[in-house]
């Protein structure tokens, strides 16, 4: 067997034991990352690395949105307090904190699903 069929089998059983779920209207899937930084939010509070905040490019400041990691379900209910994630690909960035609850502190990067409370 040739080296690429066998990735293309691989892919192909993978994917059928954990199909990725398609995302629903208010919802998104995609990467996070968390972050840490020193000094005010876009949305003029003081960042918090412990608090469940999270940083995203459009929603308004105050929204409330719950990140699952799909990896390992584990969920928080996040607030925005900031603007990003800046780098291309992620959907976006939460706090060490969140991090920490639902998994991601230890590969920086993941996979999870956001939707809009």
């Amino acid at each position: 067997m040739t080296s690429w069929l066998r990735f293309a089998a691989i892919g192909a059983a993978v994917s059928s034991i954990c199909p990725a779920a398609p995302a629903t209207a208010g919802e998104a899937v995609g990467l996070a990352s968390w972050y840490q930084l020193p000094g005010r939010t876009a949305c003029g509070g003081r960042h918090n690395p412990e608090a469940m905040t999270a940083a995203h490019r459009s929603l308004p400041c105050g929204s409330k949105i719950k990140v699952t990691n799909i990896a390992n379900g584990r969920s928080a209910v996040v607030t925005i307090v900031d603007r990003g994630p800046f780098v291309r690909g992620r959907i976006v960035d939460v706090s060490r904190g969140v991090a920490r609850h639902i998994g991601l502190i230890q590969r920086g990067v993941g996979r999870v699903r956001v939707a809009r409370l």
